[in-house]
């Protein structure tokens, strides 16, 4: 018995290496990511005078890093020597913000934005 089931064990496992597959290679034009398709021409905007993208109608592309607006509109206070702004300076610090408001547009003091801190009692 103990043969016999040894037997087809070693059919099994020899059948299941004769049907594995070898892995499939991958070609570098499937793999390479192509921004247009084959027989269109590349959709690039328009560069004004200096250097930035522009749309057709003449108002920057914002898709762009170098026309979008954010943090550097933002007026910002001294800064470290590592480039960091200087938390110690009001211009640099975040405004609180504010939680959840009632109707009547009083902060709802049920949440943790809206709560006053309690002042701790001094050691003597």
């Amino acid at each position: 018995m103990k043969k016999i089931l040894t037997a087809v064990v070693a059919l099994l496992m020899g059948a299941t290496v004769a049907m594995a597959q070898t892995p499939a290679t991958q070609s570098k034009t499937k793999a390479e990511h192509r921004s247009e398709k084959p027989g269109q021409k590349a959709q690039r905007p328009a560069l004004d005078s200096t250097g930035k993208p522009m749309k057709k109608d003449g108002s920057p592309d914002k898709r762009f890093k170098e026309n979008k607006e954010g943090k550097e509109a933002k007026v910002q206070g001294p800064l470290k020597q590592d480039g960091t702004p200087d938390k110690r300076f009001k211009e640099n610090k975040q405004a609180k913000t504010e939680g959840p408001k009632k109707q009547d547009g009083t902060p709802d003091k049920r949440f943790k934005e809206n709560k006053e801190k309690k002042a701790e009692p001094k050691k003597a």
